[in-house]
């Protein structure tokens, strides 16, 4: 296998790591709204949790693609 091919085939792999990071994120956001409409009260109690849910979850997305960034443009 060429080298540039090689290149190209593992950014498309990290790239992965953005679907991941949607899924992650919608399912961060469906979970706390299931619980804010089961139990109100509790929902700004549980707000800072969902923040640092999608931080980390958007985080590994964004790692993934500073990866492929790399493979195409530095190596």
């Amino acid at each position: 296998m060429e080298p540039e091919a090689a290149k190209l085939i593992g950014a498309g792999i990290a790239c992965i790591a953005l679907a991941g990071a949607g899924i992650g994120i919608g399912t961060i956001f469906g979970n706390y709204l299931s619980g804010a409409m089961r139990n109100p009260a509790a929902a700004q109690a549980q707000f800072p949790n969902l923040l640092l849910g999608f931080a980390l979850a958007e985080a590994t997305g964004l790692f993934g693609l500073v990866v492929a960034l790399i493979l195409l443009f530095v190596i």
